[in-house]
């Protein structure tokens, strides 16, 4: 594909590097705008999924705050991001307890136990803290078991079995998480599922966070279904406030990672040996598995060249995938993958010190393409002692 078909200058960011684009990233985000005015839910950035707060002056001006899984996002959601800052973990410790009481708004705890363990630390806390539990409904609806809050065996989750008449005592929310890449049916079955069990306790409580997944802004995804499905929910519910916080939605297809060919090399095919990496920059194509697009490339064998894409780490299985180009990949060449923004940045290591890809925007007006951070040999170093 020559450089004039590519959605912005491709020679204009170093490499690699991770590039976001704000019009693809505004499309997003009022799609979501219309999702709450209409719904009357509140929608959180998960930081899990998507930290380049870089964007967040973008993004507040959308969505009503942040969620995080720990002390150190909820601080850069207070900090960074303002607005609402809610926090989960399967368990806290006491040192951080201290830390997320500064910043959290709501604040979810996985067990009975947790709760009775710190709830006199979070009374005693200068600043008030909306305080609930997650739930298990025990209601599995995802095809990935590594994804699934609701498998047997789970530690996610209080389930209705291992709920005491006292145990929500002093609570506020319900939280349940059960989603990963779904449409809205996922959520409705899921609903259904989270009512029968812990609907009688719903009465008591002032919000009800309906956690991540919801793959809202990808195309075949059924928005009217999930306006539908929360306004039903609060016509139920009046007197709750209903939380979505997915990380993925709010950058799906918005980003990008360019790479370079640094070296080719055969052993049964041509293999091509790029800048970057599957374990250290883009490890969801190991782990979930899948296989990242990139642009003007095909399938392997539907077109003319069909070639392996490996990273520079040790990792014999540093393999991306097998694709296929019009013309044989040269080295120099410049690939551009898609879908390269949620759970990339925020997962990267430096294995074998090799370095993190940039930081980069696109304008959404002018289509300048900017550098917002580049990593070298000190963001390694302290990682480590």
């Amino acid at each position: 594909m020559a450089d004039s078909d590519m959605p912005f200058d491709i020679g204009a960011c170093p490499s690699p590097a991770y590039v976001v684009d704000d019009a693809l990233l505004i499309r997003n985000l009022e799609l979501l705008a219309r999702v709450q005015a209409e719904s009357g839910a509140k929608i959180l950035l998960a930081l899990k999924g998507f930290a380049m707060w870089d964007t967040f002056p973008l993004v507040s001006r959308y969505l009503v705050g942040t969620t995080a899984s720990g002390q150190d996002e909820a601080r850069l959601g207070a900090e960074t991001f303002g607005g609402e800052v809610h926090c989960y973990s399967p368990a806290y410790t006491a040192p951080e307890m201290d830390v997320v009481l500064r910043y959290a708004d709501h604040l979810s705890f996985n067990s009975p136990g947790q709760w009775r363990y710190f709830r006199q630390t979070v009374e005693a806390s200068p600043r008030r803290v909306s305080c609930g539990l997650r739930v298990n409904p025990e209601h599995s609806t995802g095809e990935v078991a590594l994804y699934d809050p609701c498998a047997p065996g789970s530690r996610l989750g209080t389930r209705l079995a291992q709920l005491g008449p006292d145990d929500l005592e002093g609570l506020e929310g319900l939280h349940f998480h059960t989603l990963c890449q779904q449409n809205s049916d996922a959520l409705e079955a899921t609903l259904a599922a989270f009512e029968a069990k812990f609907g009688g306790y719903l009465g008591q409580m002032r919000w009800v966070n309906f956690g991540g997944g919801h793959h809202i802004t990808r195309p075949d995804y059924d928005v009217a279904r999930l306006i539908r499905l929360i306004r039903d929910f609060k016509a139920r519910y009046p007197h709750l406030d209903i939380y979505l916080e997915p990380g993925e939605a709010i950058a799906l297809n918005t980003g990008f990672l360019v790479a370079t060919v640094l070296d080719i090399v055969d052993n049964d095919g041509p293999i091509a040996i790029l800048d970057t990496s599957a374990t250290a920059h883009m490890p969801d194509v190991l782990e979930m598995p899948y296989r990242p697009e990139i642009i003007g490339a095909g399938e392997p064998g539907e077109k003319a060249h069909t070639f392996k894409l490996g990273g520079t780490t040790c990792l014999a299985g540093d393999v991306i995938g097998d694709y296929s180009f019009d013309a044989p990949l040269q080295i120099g060449d410049r690939l551009m993958f898609t879908d390269m923004a949620h759970y990339t940045m925020v997962k990267t290591t430096t294995f074998n010190g090799i370095r993190l890809p940039s930081i980069c925007r696109v304008d959404a007006a002018t289509r300048a393409v900017r550098t917002v951070r580049s990593f070298g040999y000190v963001d390694y170093m302290q990682r480590l002692s």
